[in-house]
């Protein structure tokens, strides 16, 4: 494995019975970035993640996660990770202390080691006001900050976080992604599976997977550049009228409404969109006012979703 990579997989597929939940998936992911796995649920963001833990064995494939071959060494690559769940995985009627000596004594820290750790992460995560509150009692951004304490606390070399953000408000996330930097400057490198737009936006680089098959990969802005699909903004006062009838349309792929406006994408054969449009609009004796915008990352989705982005 190229040393500036941190995982590198292939073909890393996963079935159970009939299903394939993973589906012969191959990526390169730097050092000290942050990589995003985009996409809905079910869609094998998980099954890959805890495959690429050493948790789950593949079906077919393989994966090399720190320079350790998953299927050959996987009790030492638990060693050199952390692995952040949906679901708070911590114990609810422990303090925050007492869940970080527990997971300290886990990671074999010695006491020493393990209460200066402590002390520092607690000071870095905004918990040190808080080692005697039971976890079962904090907010959801509180118990955020324990969880991603918890999986930092032997300093692992690579994180995986599986959709972290899911249940708590804007402002936390916000400020969980600031931590999220700090430990990248620091020279983690992070998996995040989300299917937050905004989250997947500040993604170094992103895979978006579609029923367990990789379907477009690229940094964000990568991305949104090579979407060749024109783009649409529509503004119109008979907004779901006007978006009934552009889906009627054989070349228009998507129709999203934000408030009165509507994000149209069109077939990117289609050699004058606005033109294609505006008749439709006359046809119908509908107004509306039209113009050609740049792509956004839920563009590109939407089209890798349909088959219509390149891998």
């Amino acid at each position: 494995m190229t040393a500036e990579l941190a995982i590198q997989t292939r073909d890393l597929t996963r079935r159970f019975g009939t299903l394939t939940a993973v589906d012969h998936i191959n990526l390169s992911v730097p050092r000290a970035s942050i990589y995003g796995f985009l996409g809905p649920n079910g869609c094998g963001k998980s099954t890959a993640i805890r495959m690429l833990c050493g948790l789950l064995t593949p079906s077919e494939g393989g994966a090399d996660v720190l320079g350790i071959d998953v299927l050959k060494e996987p009790e030492l690559l638990k060693r050199r990770i952390g692995y952040m769940t949906q679901r708070f995985s911590l114990y609810d009627d422990l303090t925050v202390l007492e869940n970080l000596r527990f997971m300290g004594d886990v990671y074999e820290l010695g006491r020493r080691t393990r209460d200066a750790r402590i002390d520092e992460i607690m000071r870095r995560f905004g918990l040190d006001d808080l080692t005697g509150q039971l976890a079962g009692t904090m907010s959801g951004g509180q118990r955020q900050r324990l969880a991603l304490s918890a999986v930092t606390l032997h300093e692992p070399d690579l994180l995986f976080l599986d959709e972290p953000t899911s249940a708590v408000d804007p402002e936390s996330r916000r400020e969980f992604w600031e931590f999220l930097f700090d430990l990248v400057d620091q020279g983690t490198t992070i998996l995040v599976s989300t299917h937050f737009m905004d989250e997947a936006e500040r993604c170094h680089a992103l895979a978006i997977l579609d029923n367990g098959a990789l379907v477009a990969q690229g940094s964000p802005l990568q991305m949104k550049q090579n979407l060749s699909a024109h783009v649409i903004e529509v503004e119109t006062e008979h907004s779901r009228v006007v978006r009934a009838e552009l889906l009627s349309l054989p070349c228009v792929i998507d129709v999203a409404q934000l408030g009165a406006r509507l994000h149209v994408l069109v077939d990117p054969l289609v050699v004058s969109p606005i033109d294609v449009l505006t008749e439709k609009m006359r046809e119908k004796a509908l107004a509306a006012e039209m113009r050609k915008i740049s792509p956004n990352l839920e563009d590109v989705f939407v089209m890798a979703t349909h088959g219509l982005v390149p891998k």
